[in-house]
């Protein structure tokens, strides 16, 4: 234990100690603000400026290189296009100490080059987004907007289905049932005029059968069809408040274009066969809005799979 006089000794002698390092310490500068230069402050907002217009420029230089200069000479949409400009940010502190005085260059540090990259890449992405959609352009082919799906009549002998991907199953308990094939066109701008060719196999089948060939708002028929349906197996389609919103989940959109067919008509067969159906589309467009590119093509393939379960 330590007694209240040894206590008090070593108190005085702290103190004695802490007053005669004082003297020592007067050297130490304090702590505080930076002094304000408001030439040097102004001088670095004049560079950051420049920095600004001079990443801006670049970027919308180099968003128009892309789309009418080397875009053209691309056969289609390849990687090439959105990796060669993403690598070009790792030329903008040499464009900066290129075009830019050195007295203003040399204010320049990791940050400036940090926020310079980021600048860069979002004009580039603004302007290109502009010169390659809808007024200025349409280099997105048609599509099919939410795969294949068939009527909901509700028949008793269909006990089941499933989508996974691009193969909708379709579980029947009995071997026959009516099948009404739908799906729907989507395009930017015109999918009316969109060029499509549906083409369906089975094993049963000696060659391929044709569903539709030509412009999509040509088939009549089909576009008909698709009106007539009530419901859709899959479903209805829900917006983001999960609340049902009146089309179906084949065409969600109210300017996608439906098709149906009834498949046992189409292969010219009483009913409708067990196994895989396999349903190639290819969809194009042709015209002044799709350059560079001639000719914008989609091509998927889906599979039906028409099974007995037993219930």
């Amino acid at each position: 234990m330590v007694d209240i006089d040894s206590a008090l000794r070593a108190s005085a002698y702290s103190g004695k100690k802490n007053r005669n390092t004082g003297d020592d310490n007067k050297d130490v500068p304090k702590k505080g603000l930076e002094p304000f230069d408001p030439k040097v402050h102004a001088k670095k907002e004049v560079a950051d400026a420049y920095s600004m217009w001079l990443v801006i420029i670049y970027g919308f230089l180099i968003a128009l290189f892309m789309r009418y200069i080397f875009m053209p000479t691309q056969e289609s949409m390849e990687g090439i296009l959105w990796l060669l400009p993403v690598m070009l940010t790792a030329t903008i502190p040499s464009i900066h100490k290129i075009i830019i005085p050195k007295n203003y260059s040399e204010l320049y540090t990791r940050g400036n080059w940090f926020r310079g990259g980021f600048l860069f890449l979002f004009s580039w992405l603004a302007l290109s987004f502009i010169l390659l959609n809808p007024p200025m352009a349409d280099i997105a082919a048609p599509t099919i907007a939410s795969g294949i799906d068939i009527q909901d009549n509700n028949d008793t002998a269909i006990i089941g289905h499933s989508w996974d991907g691009d193969v909708f199953e379709i579980n029947l308990k009995e071997n026959t049932a009516e099948i009404i094939l739908g799906m729907s066109v989507r395009d930017n701008v015109d999918a009316e005029n969109a060029i499509i060719r549906i083409e369906i196999n089975h094993s049963t089948l000696s060659e391929s059968i044709i569903l539709a060939n030509g412009s999509v708002i040509n088939q009549q028929q089909a576009i008909e069809r698709f009106d007539n349906v009530d419901k859709w197996l899959r479903g209805e389609d829900k917006n983001i408040e999960k609340e049902f919103t009146g089309k179906p989940d084949v065409a969600p959109n109210s300017n996608d274009i439906g098709l149906a067919w009834n498949l046992a008509e189409e292969l010219d067969i009483n009913n409708i066969n067990l196994g895989e159906y396999e349903i190639k589309i290819h969809l194009s467009e042709i015209g002044k809005d799709v350059k560079p590119f001639d000719e914008n093509i989609w091509e998927r393939a889906y599979t039906l799979k028409i099974i007995r379960t037993e219930s």
